[in-house]
């Protein structure tokens, strides 16, 4: 899942080495703290954050079929 929040932030930026996602794990659910160059945090949020619930969206239907919850953080 990690590999799939970086894929997708990394397509989405203008600045993909500057992207960085880190994991806590807990028993059922698994926080990813998303961090982006500042210039590049509208592309990853988007218009009236619709960008960022779509990621989102996609992380929960993944969570669903692993019986888990992922939690999407982006960070400043």
């Amino acid at each position: 899942m990690k590999a799939l929040v970086e894929l997708m932030a990394k397509y989405l930026v203008d600045n993909p080495e500057e992207v960085v996602v880190t994991v806590a794990d807990g028993e059922k659910t698994s926080v990813f703290e998303l961090r982006v160059a500042a210039s590049d945090i509208g592309k990853v949020v988007g218009k009236r954050g619709n960008t960022a619930h779509a990621m989102r969206t996609i992380m929960s239907a993944a969570g669903t079929k692993l019986d888990r919850r992922f939690v999407l953080e982006i960070l400043d």
